[in-house]
């Protein structure tokens, strides 16, 4: 029986080699698409999915009221968390990522991810230790414990334990090396403990510190996040009113109050309320709309083959009819069907993964991944999406061709009427909805991330680069260290402005890639406003082309404009509210400042957010000197690439302990929403495939239904019917089709795209265009591949379809 149904499928390949190359290619695309979609899913949802602890362990988070962004947590809470039964430990972390290098014998080796964390890092993030033990790895501030990798790349073959290395300028003895065992939140190359004089310390700032909690029972975690949240909004507030001299009541007025929330690491990559941890978050949406645009092109993969699959049954009515009559039963037929499905999807999943291993690399690059095709999770899911796509491809087909009526099949009047069509029809008019849904979505997501390349930032970074600069950590030490790396950057600066091509020269604790958004207190006439505060040197305005609205820049030739004097953006004057803003002053970090000017308003944060409230000030007003760590420079036009390899050179004078880094200022800003740009091309490229998977349909069901009118088309050329009277009747109905399918795609499209749209602070509308170009592009491919077959058919030799009437 098997052998009788192969030799059947081999026959009707043979007859119809070009749909059966278009269903197995159009299925292979589908599923390459839905298994690149599952690679995706699979390493995102895998974070973290090794480690015992992710349901126990939780990250405190702290947001201010009308602050857009979470931050870290205060030292004050150790106390009521120490206390609480239902914790079972807790940890601080200073910054998670921190950069440097680390000697051996002489040998340097750069390395980033160095975390410093307390003593029981490893039972929070039970890393596999390869070797040395996880207690004693963390004890102290000279214990150290590095990453597989590092040891490697360090000390070869070599034992590393009890190994002295040198970092941030201190000598450690390597106690452990380990490994993370799969997608970690956390997975530093370094780990060292430098905590425990911080921990010690009496710091009272609200927001200093990481801090996770390893709890006894997740389900009484709200009781620990009420706790925390009454410690802020009671203990804190009422110590700044008794040091300020305020009531709790306008303390609490003037401060604002706080949100703490309590995250689960289960949660964390997918659906945190921020970038908490050091290796951020997955991009949830960009995830979802991957893997609903994936399975929307297996669908319509799928619909493709039903409707071929179903068109080709009428062909094939008459062989059905005689089985029947030879014995066949309903099962019998239904089986074969199915089993020449399995053979067809088979050949598609092979096709499928070698598309999707060719382009792996291409893909893997777009993410910025290393997915790779193994996993027995994997595996299973091919296995679903073989016996779905099967289920679903050959069933329906197979039960319809079963119940053709063999009487009626044999006589050959089946093809001409309603029942072997309406199906086919239906399903195609869905494909035109998909395929105009994907065209109209590729149209806007296209024009909104224009819109945000083409967009006034408010400032011009394009012939602006920002070099990283690291300075000794003895520079740090002594009375005079503020005064001393200013010296040092301002003689840098003198030395940059005599290379051939640079323009001018400035520094400001100033990122344009989108990261810093901490917000700190402005108070104008004791009323207290959240703002980003920002230390800048001289002609950095200028360098950018930020333009001062009202009052004036910062001026070298005045004394006081590095002592107390303030500019401030047009979004911090209107939430403070003042008429006239020059000679006001405000009070931060309990000093005085003037405001002598108003910014006009730039971004610095990704296109998600508006533009916050922003007061400058210079980098000696407030003592800020020590925390510069890079330098913008601005090239002139004609600058050629000698110019940064003399700075290049330049800074391996200034910086000899650190490779030259440097990055193009609209560049950095630019990556703030490389994410929606990977969505703009994956929507493009799926744009394509959709369309040509409509269009290996609508060519075959073209042709089927053109060939099995035939006789009809030779009748009216024997009774004098003219060829455009022939197209226009041959193609009426798929004109209809298209219209129909355009709009069911209409209401979806505006829909969702109106959502994706509701992400950014800068945005455009949806426009009537990209719909009337959808339709006009589907009609027109529509009419090009119909009149095509069309005409074909108008030019044949009638009598071959007359001489046997």
């Amino acid at each position: 029986m098997l052998r009788n149904w192969t030799n059947i499928f081999i026959y009707q390949i043979k007859n119809s080699k070009l749909f059966t190359a278009l269903n197995i290619l159009g299925l292979s695309v589908g599923i390459a698409g839905l298994i690149f979609a599952l690679l995706y899913w699979n390493d995102e949802k895998n974070y973290n999915s090794w480690n015992p602890e992710k349901d126990n362990v939780y990250q405190v988070l702290v947001q201010l009221k009308d602050m857009t962004s979470w931050s870290d947590c205060a030292l004050f809470l150790k106390p009521a968390l120490d206390a609480d039964p239902n914790i079972e430990a807790i940890m601080y972390g200073d910054d998670w990522y921190q950069k440097n290098k680390i000697i051996y014998k002489g040998k340097k080796e750069f390395v980033d991810k160095i975390i410093n964390v307390q003593h029981n890092f490893f039972s929070f993030f039970p890393f596999e230790i390869l070797k040395g033990d996880a207690i004693s790895s963390i004890k102290d501030d000279s214990s150290i414990a590095i990453s597989d990798n590092i040891a490697k790349r360090i000390f070869g073959n070599e034992n590393p334990i009890g190994k002295q290395i040198k970092c941030f300028d201190q000598l450690f003895s390597v106690r452990a090396v380990y490994r993370v065992p799969g997608n970690s939140s956390i997975a530093p190359n370094v780990i060292i403990n430098k905590m425990d004089k911080l921990v010690n310390s009496s710091i009272i700032n609200p927001f200093v510190f990481k801090l996770l909690l390893k709890v006894k029972d997740p389900s009484k975690v709200e009781n620990t996040r009420k706790k925390l949240e009454r410690i802020y909004n009671y203990d804190f507030i009422k110590r700044l009113a008794k040091q300020e001299g305020f009531t709790f009541e306008d303390m609490g007025k003037k401060v604002g109050y706080f949100n703490v929330v309590l995250e689960p690491l289960s949660q964390s990559r997918l659906h945190s309320i921020t970038d908490g941890y050091p290796e951020g978050r997955g991009n949830y949406q960009f995830l979802m709309i991957m893997m609903g645009l994936s399975i929307l092109i297996l669908i319509l993969s799928i619909i493709n083959y039903i409707n071929l699959a179903t068109a080709n049954a009428v062909k094939r009515a008459k062989e059905v009819g005689v089985r029947k009559i030879t014995g066949a039963s309903k099962r019998n037929i239904i089986c074969q069907f199915i089993f020449e499905t399995i053979i067809t999807t088979s050949f598609s999943i092979l096709l499928a993964l070698v598309i999707v291993e060719i382009t792996l690399p291409y893909y893997n690059n777009f993410l910025n991944k290393d997915l790779i095709l193994l996993g027995n999770q994997f595996y299973w899911q091919l296995l679903l999406i073989f016996i779905i796509t099967v289920f679903t491809a050959g069933l329906f087909p197979a039960v319809y061709v079963a119940n053709f009526e063999t009487l009626k099949v044999l006589k050959g009047n089946f093809g001409r009427s309603k029942n072997g069509i309406w199906l086919r029809n239906g399903m195609l008019i869905f494909q035109f909805a998909i395929a105009a849904f994907f065209i109209i979505g590729s149209y806007i997501v296209y024009e909104q991330i224009q819109y945000l390349q083409n967009k006034d930032l408010g400032f011009k970074g394009n012939q602006v680069i920002s070099v990283t600069l690291n300075f000794p950590s003895s520079d740090y030490e002594g009375e005079n260290a503020e005064k001393n790396i200013y010296s040092k950057y301002s003689l840098i600066k003198d030395q940059l402005s005599k290379i051939k091509g640079v323009e001018e020269i400035s520094t400001g604790l100033i990122s344009f890639d989108g990261s810093d958004n901490f917000i700190n207190p402005v108070l104008y006439k004791d009323e207290l406003f959240k703002e980003r505060t920002i230390a800048l040197d001289f002609g950095m305005f200028e360098m950018l082309n930020i333009k001062i609205i009202k009052g004036r820049n910062f001026d070298r030739k005045l004394a006081s404009d590095t002592i107390n004097s303030v500019i401030i953006n047009e979004s911090a004057l209107k939430l403070m509210n003042i008429k006239n803003p020059i000679g006001e002053e405000l009070l931060i970090r309990n000093q005085k400042l003037k405001i002598i000017g108003i910014v006009k308003d730039f971004n610095l944060l990704s296109p998600e957010m508006k533009v916050p409230p922003i007061s400058f000030y210079h980098l000696k007003t407030l003592g800020m000197s020590h925390d510069i760590n890079k330098v913008f420079i601005k090239l002139k036009l004609d600058a050629s690439g000698k110019t940064i390899e003399s700075i290049e050179k330049l800074w391996s004078k200034v910086d000899p302990e650190y490779p030259f880094k440097y990055d193009f200022v609209n560049k950095e800003y630019a990556r703030t929403y490389e994410s929606y740009v990977k969505q703009k091309n994956l929507f493009s490229l799926l744009n394509v495939v959709v369309i040509l998977i409509a269009l290996f349909g609508l060519f075959a069901l073209a042709s089927y239904s053109i060939q099995r009118r035939m006789k009809e088309i030779a009748i009216r050329k024997t009774l004098g019917a003219e060829t455009n009277i022939l197209l226009k009747e041959l193609s009426k109905q798929y004109v209809l089709y298209c219209a129909i399918g355009f709009l069911i795609a209409i209401f979806p499209a505006y829909f969702l795209l109106q959502k994706w749209l509701n992400n950014f602070a800068f945005r455009i509308e949806i426009p009537v265009l990209p719909f009337l170009f959808s339709f006009v592009i589907l009609l027109f491919l529509t009419l090009c591949i119909v009149l095509t077959k069309a005409y074909q058919a108008t030019k044949v030799d009638v009598l071959k379809y007359l001489k046997y009437e």
